[in-house]
């Protein structure tokens, strides 16, 4: 007689179990994560806009105004980003954190640190 190979119940079970706990993890942080692209790609965007390059911090924050509307941006505003100038070259910088309930009373806390000069990682 053959043994029979396949997956057991329990086995289905627990891996459906996990595969729904991923999948809701990446539910509740697809939003965070999409927030903080979004930042990335207007901090990169306004650095490279001539207005603001060599405009002040208010033409700074009246674009950032336009693109953050856009963009439906309001993890920050324009005045938590930092303006720093070296040269001809214009660095857009903020730092901020994002709270996502989970389940119950857990929380993660996520640190994010996007800037202009660097690659989209958080």
């Amino acid at each position: 007689m053959k043994r029979q190979q396949g997956v057991t119940l329990t086995g289905l079970i627990f891996v459906s179990f996990v595969l729904i706990m991923v999948a809701l993890l990446g539910f509740k942080l697809f939003n965070p994560y999409m927030q903080y692209f979004a930042i990335v790609k207007t901090l990169k965007a306004i650095a490279i806009s001539p207005e603001v390059r060599n405009g002040t911090r208010r033409d700074f924050v009246v674009a950032w105004s336009r693109y953050a509307l856009i963009e439906n941006i309001t993890a920050i505003s324009g005045d938590d980003v930092e303006l720093t100038k070296e040269g001809n070259q214009l660095t857009l910088s903020a730092s901020y954190s994002v709270k996502v309930p989970l389940f119950a009373n857990f929380s993660l806390l996520i640190d994010f640190n996007p800037s202009s000069a660097s690659t989209a990682s958080p």
